[in-house]
């Protein structure tokens, strides 16, 4: 059986620890990230297939990060949530095309978590 693969990225490590155990507790395969830059390697050489994006990091922001992939032919049909503790318009600056497809404000429980991810995976089957 081939698991779910989930790119985690977020600068806040225990953050990051936090929702990878609660993702892969869950069955997910997790990949994980702490800054913009590693992300879209990770994205350029594995299959993901949701992405978990901190808005605010240092370096290339999340938002940043967002709009690269939802402008890019080959990613951006990849679910991208971010979570923030700004709340979820967090990315009104960016075009409506660029923005990512849901949201998730810190602090979050697991089952937030895991129904956002689960919502998302939905639409792609």
């Amino acid at each position: 059986m081939v698991l779910t693969q989930v790119l985690v990225v977020d600068d806040e490590l225990d953050i990051l620890d936090m929702t990878r155990i609660m993702l892969e507790s869950s069955g997910f395969d997790v990949i994980t990230a702490s800054d913009g830059e590693t992300a879209l390697e990770i994205v350029e050489e594995k299959s993901i297939d949701i992405i978990l994006l901190d808005a605010v990091m240092p370096g290339i922001h999340g938002l940043d990060v967002c709009r690269t992939l939802k402008r890019s032919p080959k990613t951006r049909g990849i679910p991208i949530i971010i979570f923030s503790a700004l709340g979820t318009g967090v990315d009104m600056m960016l075009d409506e095309k660029d923005k990512a497809d849901a949201y998730i404000s810190k602090p979050f429980t697991r089952k937030i978590l895991l129904d956002k991810v689960r919502i998302q995976l939905d639409r792609l089957s």
